[in-house]
């Protein structure tokens, strides 16, 4: 999963990004409006964590911006405690969920999960696939109750074509949702982890819809 924050403050967006990284998601970051604006309107997202008080473009704005060109990403704004003038705003501009300042991060990432979860159709922390259970909480995978021992990339690659489940994903997309703005994609590197993730589950559920990508479904009895 493929997180964007736009935050001004530099400790706090470190704070973010740091606690993001640590919960196995992929971050991108900005630091004003602008870069904001043009990240989310260029690169696909799994959600975004806004500020509303940023330099050059302000997060209502940003925001507008994002849902005028139809872009559905869940976003969560970051709001003054006092000002509660701006959630109502961002509520309606097009904000799926607020916290106020200061916070706990640990809530800012139960948020986004609960966000990322919602926008895929699951009402749980745990996303279950025949014998594979998700626990997007604690970030682990398990089969038949065995806990797998999956790299960062093998998990975030599971995680999205379970948050997916029944749907054909594309290779390209995978890429786009598994890596940083940065990274040197390549959507080879997609078969091999698809490959190792297959072997340790040691269940056929990922399957090959060729020409188009990879669907994962829950084994036919």
């Amino acid at each position: 999963m493929r997180i964007l924050v736009v935050e001004d403050d530099v400790n706090l967006n470190r704070q973010l990004v740091e606690a993001l990284q640590e919960a196995g998601y992929v971050v991108d970051k900005a630091f004003d409006g602008e870069e904001g604006h043009f990240l989310g309107e260029t690169e696909p997202y799994d959600a975004v964590i806004l500020d509303i008080g940023l330099p050059e473009m302000d997060g209502i704005t940003v925001l507008e911006k994002w849902r005028a060109e139809q872009r559905v990403m869940p976003v969560l704004i970051l709001t003054a405690r006092d000002r509660w003038s701006d959630k109502v705003a961002g509520i309606d501009a097009g904000a799926d969920d607020y916290v106020t300042k200061p916070f706990h991060v640990e809530e800012v990432l139960a948020r986004i999960r609960a966000l990322i979860r919602r926008a895929a159709g699951h009402a749980s922390s745990e996303i279950v696939c025949g014998p594979v259970r998700l626990d997007t909480k604690s970030s682990k995978a398990l089969v038949d109750g065995v806990a797998l021992k999956l790299t960062s990339h093998e998990y975030r690659l599971l995680s999205y074509l379970m948050h997916h489940m029944g749907e054909v994903v594309s290779r390209t997309e995978l890429v786009e949702h598994l890596y940083d703005q940065d990274f040197d994609r390549d959507s080879n590197t997609i078969e091999v982890f698809v490959g190792r993730l297959r072997k340790k589950i040691g269940v056929d559920m990922i399957e090959t819809v060729r020409g188009l990508g990879y669907r994962i479904q829950a084994p036919s009895k």
